[in-house]
């Protein structure tokens, strides 16, 4: 056991920072132990000194400027938890690291955008930096890959990495109100990030699917990469449409490496309704990963709040007190490759909804454009209706993406369809 603590700064004292504090606070004697050194908190910075945040700081010093606390001489490790891909977050990993010292961060926006550079940093300076924490809050799925599954080609990785929408999704279906009323409801209970897009527009789930990505496949992170697609357009019908099929609708990460590239989408998906993910509820995470040995694991577990991601946090900390240096992606930053992206190309079957015009020929016309694009019908569901169009359902046989995309934009030409049609990738998993 050192003689030496381990003395952090925490930069941003919002929620995951209280509960770091509290974490700290409450179990000193326990991480002493298991660290083999007592971890101590040095320094502090936020916004705001005087904000009541429910626990006491006065104990600690105190710094208006993160970037002048990640230099400071008695300061070993920064952990960030300011978020945001630039500005004070980046300028604070940066000082820190150019002064040899460790980083932790929950920040994926962070590591989405400047993973690489700040890797190849941190490797230079000697730094370690960890973020167990930036993805899937509580579940130590970065661990898996890194360490517990570090012996495998992995193959596919995928999950439900955002709990508001997960929330939102399964909300729909409990409650049989639509999206609207759903994402206010999440609104109010304080669930979306200031930006919702962030959420709903499957942005902050896409930063994560990067992450994993780069570790999984050995690449350089490429969030511009990512195919994205939010769950605005899904309507309760399409929720009632999935249940009545045996699936349930999932805003769906999925990474693979093929023989045109890597794919990377975040996307909703319909999955059937009794494998773990159609089983997940609420604002619960889960991350299925699949390798050539292990075949596959399912992690499952909360995806935020205070408890969880601070606990995230605080497995970095203990991991660099006990000298564990790990690269921050699984291998050194030189050694990543710029992977090629591709697109979806693995066929599926898809889920088309459309508002149909009630006239004679308006199905022919669009049974003609979803064959020239090689497109067959598995089945089709027309509803009753009191309106000049028709709710029409289409499950297709297994195709690839850009025949959909195909399709679509022929029937849109068509002009016998009111509206723009929702199509949905239907996941075996």
């Amino acid at each position: 056991m050192s003689d030496k603590p381990l003395r952090i700064g925490i930069a941003g004292l919002g929620t995951v920072g209280v509960g770091v504090v509290r974490i700290v606070r409450k179990h000193a004697k326990l991480l002493e132990d298991r660290a083999g050194r007592k971890i101590e908190i040095a320094a502090v910075s936020a916004r705001s000194r005087d904000k009541d945040r429910g626990v006491d700081i006065s104990h600690y010093d105190w710094e208006d400027d993160p970037v002048a606390m990640a230099r400071r001489d008695d300061v070993d490790v920064l952990v960030e938890l300011m978020g945001g891909s630039d500005g004070p977050a980046k300028a604070a990993v940066e000082a820190a690291i150019a002064a040899g010292k460790h980083v932790v961060t929950a920040n994926k926006a962070l590591l989405a955008h400047h993973g690489q550079a700040l890797a190849l940093a941190a490797e230079k300076s000697g730094s370690v930096l960890r973020f167990e924490a930036a993805v899937a809050g509580g579940i130590p799925v970065i661990k898996a890959l890194t360490e517990g599954l570090a012996g495998n080609e992995i193959t596919r990785v995928m999950g439900v990495m955002n709990g508001t929408c997960n929330y939102i999704l399964t909300r729909m279906e409990a409650t049989h109100q639509g999206y609207n009323a759903l994402f206010e409801e999440a609104h109010k209970l304080g669930y979306l990030e200031a930006d919702p897009q962030l959420d709903v527009g499957g942005i902050d789930a896409g930063h994560k699917l990067s992450l994993l990505s780069s570790i999984a496949f050995g690449t350089q992170v490429d969030f511009d990469a990512v195919e994205l697609e939010g769950i605005e357009q899904i309507e309760l019908q399409d929720i009632e449409e999935a249940a009545e099929m045996g699936y349930r609708i999932k805003l769906l990460g999925v990474a693979q490496m093929t023989g045109r590239g890597l794919e990377q989408r975040m996307s909703p998906c319909l999955v059937p309704a009794a494998s773990p993910l159609g089983q997940l509820e609420g604002g619960t995470n889960m991350v299925v990963i699949e390798g050539d040995a292990i075949g596959q694991v399912v992690l499952r577990g909360p995806g935020a709040g205070e408890g969880p991601t601070a606990s995230a946090v605080m497995g970095d900390v203990i991991d660099l007190a006990r000298g564990l240096s790990i690269p921050t992606f699984g291998i050194p930053a030189a050694k990543l490759t710029a992977a090629r992206p591709a697109k979806a190309v693995v066929p599926a079957p898809y889920y088309i909804r459309m508002e149909l015009d009630d006239k004679p020929g308006a199905m022919a016309k669009v049974a003609a454009v979803l064959g020239e694009a090689g497109i067959s019908i598995d089945r089709m569901r027309q509803h009753g209706h009191h309106s000049p169009t028709a709710p029409v359902i289409f499950v297709t046989h297994k195709c690839a993406r850009n025949q959909i995309d195909t399709a679509l934009e022929g029937i849109g030409k068509t002009k016998v369809v009111s509206g723009a049609p929702v199509a949905i990738r239907i996941e075996e998993v």
